[in-house]
């Protein structure tokens, strides 16, 4: 039996701080007033905020930690147009027309967030990769097909099924009943977008206030300076503000948190392996998830030969060594060739759902707000950012279809969630139960599954 092994040099943080580590951003002295006032620092915040100062507004951002500190330099660098409710469950619930702009949007963030990466010259190894989605079991396999004809069918993108005698095509592993490629998928490394983004944003003059946490937002007045903002550097005005703050938004913004169901992510990178080993677990060099409910996933590094990868969401372990366990199990269950390989890094990171599954983006009270990216935040998130820019800056590119649907809550829900031990256990059990069934299963209203 292998060992479980840290390296020497092990740490419990991001590996992509690596090339992208934390800085102190200071904004100066507080102004008394700012056209826009963002909360959170992340792809939204910022994206909305680069795009309003290039229009001539003033911005200042604020977060809680240094600016990249959350989850835009801490997830996995996938680069896709999914959701977690399947396209085939959401055409179900609320018809063709519906499924069909809310899928058109998600292509259009995906592109747009590449044709942005490229236009800006941001150096953060986006590449299209394509995308592996590996099969937990043949029913899994059977509706995974199901899924992705739909969507070409209906909407064109492109895919291939993998049956499990060619799955070593893709991925040195034997656990999974084949699977499908989606060519077209893409990756990055989420730090050094996120640093281009910054960089990008203070260079176009935007105030950021790192360590620096909002308290209270209130209106107070209809025109002009309409929001009092308090923050830990002083009170300030603005016109218009912003709430991006996702998995890590506090209970002191009682609406948005009611609506956000926050959960502990879980990644690992292993130590530098030879080119060889390497190649041989990816050949392609592909992103890879598998097709449950709660994903396992891999990727190799942009920018070192290693892989990395995570899965046991919201485990609710907290000791890095304990995680580093978890996750090594996972790995050598899936890619037996890296039994005794040690791991270089483990990290967490706040992530957020919403009760529909779906992100969310609107104005509440006349704060604005993107959130609830459901795993899909690099793109979703860049996107939303910009949408929201546009319409407080008035321009009819800000409609999107994400905008349509109320966003949902519980009765009795404050943000705290403790069903989630609950509902990870309900989606362990859905995915028992597909595995085990003999013929086509028709997917529960609501129960969604990521495709693509």
């Amino acid at each position: 039996m292998s060992k479980f092994q840290l390296t020497t040099d092990f740490k419990n943080a991001p590996y992509w701080w690596d090339a992208a580590p934390l800085t102190e951003v200071a904004g100066g002295a507080l102004a008394p007033s700012y056209d826009v006032a963002v909360v959170g620092s992340g792809y939204t915040g910022l994206r909305a905020a680069l795009t309003l100062a290039r229009a001539g507004r003033s911005v200042a951002v604020f977060d809680k930690e240094r600016p990249g500190y959350g989850a835009s330099r801490r997830n996995a660098g996938f680069l896709g147009r999914t959701l977690k409710k399947s396209y085939i469950d959401l055409k179900a619930a609320k018809g063709a027309a519906f499924a069909a702009a809310i899928y058109r949007d998600l292509m259009t963030a995906y592109e747009s967030t590449l044709a942005f990466i490229e236009e800006e010259g941001i150096d953060c190894h986006a590449v299209r990769c394509g995308r592996l989605i590996a099969a937990t079991s043949a029913a899994h396999y059977a509706l995974l097909d199901r899924e992705l004809s739909g969507m070409k069918a209906d909407l064109g993108l492109p895919y291939a099924m993998l049956p499990r005698e060619r799955l070593r095509e893709e991925m040195a592993s034997d656990l999974y009943d084949g699977g499908a490629v989606i060519p077209d998928l893409g990756s990055l490394h989420p730090g050094l977008y996120h640093r281009g983004l910054m960089e990008r944003a203070l260079a176009a003059g935007v105030a950021i206030f790192g360590n620096c946490e909002v308290m209270a937002i209130e209106q107070i007045g209809q025109q002009g300076d309409r929001f009092r903002v308090t923050t830990a550097a002083g009170p300030t005005r603005a016109q218009d503000v912003i709430v991006a703050t996702n998995g890590y938004t506090p209970k002191s913004l009682p609406w948005h948190a009611r609506r956000l169901i926050p959960f502990v992510g879980y990644m690992a990178a292993t130590e530098p392996l030879t080119p060889t080993l390497l190649q041989k677990q990816l050949p392609h060099r592909r992103t890879v998830i598998d097709s449950n409910l709660d994903i396992d996933f891999f990727r190799p590094a942009p920018d070192s030969p290693r892989l990395l990868f995570g899965g046991a969401t919201a485990n609710g372990l907290e000791d890095p060594v304990a995680i580093a366990s978890l996750l090594h199990g996972r790995l050598r269950r899936a890619l037996p060739d890296l039994a005794d390989v040690k791991l270089s890094h483990v990290w967490t990171g706040q992530c957020a759902g919403t009760f529909d599954m779906m992100p969310h983006i609107g104005c509440h009270d006349g704060v604005w707000y993107g959130m609830g990216y459901n795993f899909a935040g690099v793109p979703m998130g860049s996107f939303f950012g910009l949408k929201i820019a546009q319409k407080i800056l008035g321009l009819t590119d800000g409609v999107t279809a994400f905008e349509r649907d109320a966003f949902p809550t519980l009765p009795l829900y404050r943000g705290n969630p403790w069903f989630l031990p609950l509902a990870m256990r309900w989606f362990a059990w859905q995915d028992s139960k597909l595995a085990k069934s003999t013929s086509l299963p028709v997917i529960p209203s609501g129960a969604g599954r990521r495709a693509a």
